[in-house]
C-alpha cells in the first residue's frame, strides 16, 4: 500500500461523514419510525448513486452470477440499516455508541477468516489502541452508568448491525475488484430498497403511525438528504473505494474516527464540552490508526 494513495484516505471521509449524523440527530429526525427512517435512507442513496453510475458506466452488463453477488450485499445492507436503526431506538446513547466499535473488530475477524488477510501483531496492536482511544473518547461523551438502561432486544440488533456491515465490507471486495466501488455500491444499495421497504407498512401498522402525520420541517428533510447523499451515497462509495487497493481490516480500523468526530463536532456547533478524555483518546486512536494503515509498507 502506498501512503501517498488519496484512496487511503476514502474511508476515513466515509467515517467523518458518519460522525455527523450525531449532529443531524440533533435536528429532529427521531419523528420519523426507525425502519421508515432507514428506508428513506437507503432509496435517496440508490437513487443518488444510480444517477452517477447511469453517467460514469452507461452500458456496464453483469453476469446473472454478480446479480447474485451485489443481491447478496443488498441483503446485508437491508439487515445492517433496519437492525441498526431499531437498535438505537431501543438503546441508550451510550450503549449503541460502545457496540458501534464491535464493526472494525468484526471486520478484521472476517477478512482474515474469508479472505485470508494476514494478521500481524502491528495490525493487532493498532487495533487495540484505536478501541482504547474510542473507548477514552467515549467515556467522555457519554454517561456510561447508561449503560444496562436500554433493551437487551435493542443491543443485540446492535450487534447484528455491526456483523453485518462488517459482512457487507468483507464479501463485497471480489466486486469491487472485479468491477469497481461505485457499481458495487450502487447496485447493492439499489437491490436492497425493496428488502426494506416490505417492512414499511408493518411498522407503521404496527406502530399506528400514519405517513401524514409525519412532519415534514426544514429539519427532518434536511436530516433525510443528509443520511441519504452523504452519510450513504457518498460514504459507502468511499467506504468500498478503499478496497479497491486496500485490505479489509485496514479499512476497518478508520471506522473508530466515527465517535470523535461526532464529539469534536458536537463541542463546535452545538458547544457541548470535551475533556482530557477526548485528547487522549484522539491521539491513541490516531497512533492505532497509523500502524494499521501502514503495516503493509514494511
Amino acid at each position: 500500500m502506498s501512503r501517498q494513495s488519496p484512496v487511503a484516505l476514502a474511508p476515513l471521509l466515509a467515517a467523518v461523514l458518519w460522525g455527523g449524523m450525531y449532529i443531524v440527530s440533533k435536528w429532529g429526525f427521531d419523528a420519523i419510525p426507525p425502519v421508515t427512517l432507514a428506508f428513506l435512507r437507503v432509496a435517496l442513496g440508490a437513487a443518488t448513486l444510480l444517477g452517477v453510475v447511469r453517467v460514469v458506466y452507461p452500458s456496464r452488463e453483469f453476469s446473472r452470477q454478480d446479480w447474485t453477488g451485489f443481491g447478496f450485499l443488498g441483503v446485508w445492507v437491508a439487515v445492517t440499516m433496519v437492525t441498526q436503526f431499531i437498535g438505537t431506538d431501543l438503546t441508550t446513547a451510550s450503549e449503541g455508541a460502545l457496540i458501534t466499535v464491535l464493526t472494525p473488530i468484526f471486520t478484521l475477524v472476517f477478512g482474515v477468516i474469508i479472505l485470508d488477510e494476514a494478521l500481524t501483531r502491528r495490525n493487532i496492536a493498532g487495533m487495540g489502541l484505536a478501541v482504547c482511544g474510542t473507548g477514552l473518547v467515549l467515556a467522555g461523551q457519554y454517561e456510561l452508568a447508561s449503560i444496562g438502561l436500554g433493551s437487551l432486544f435493542g443491543v443485540l440488533l446492535l450487534v447484528v448491525a455491526s456483523a453485518g456491515w462488517a459482512a457487507y465490507t468483507v464479501w463485497g471486495k471480489p466486486l469491487i475488484r472485479r468491477y469497481s466501488a461505485l457499481e458495487t455500491a450502487t447496485y447493492s444499495t439499489v437491490l436492497a430498497v425493496p428488502l426494506i421497504g416490505l417492512l414499511v407498512p408493518i411498522e407503521l401498522a404496527v406502530s399506528d403511525v400514519a405517513l401524514s402525520t409525519i412532519p415534514v420541517t426544514l429539519s427532518v428533510v434536511a436530516a433525510v438528504v443528509y443520511l441519504g447523499v452523504l452519510s450513504t451515497a457518498v460514504a459507502w462509495y468511499c467506504w468500498y473505494k478503499g478496497l479497491e487497493e486496500l485490505d479489509a481490516g485496514t479499512v476497518a480500523v478508520y471506522f473508530f474516527a466515527q465517535p470523535v468526530v461526532g464529539a469534536a463536532l458536537g463541542a463546535l456547533l452545538l458547544g457541548e464540552s470535551v475533556g482530557p478524555e477526548f485528547v487522549a483518546g484522539g491521539v491513541l486512536l490516531a497512533v492505532g490508526i497509523y500502524l494499521v494503515s501502514t503495516a503493509r509498507t514494511e
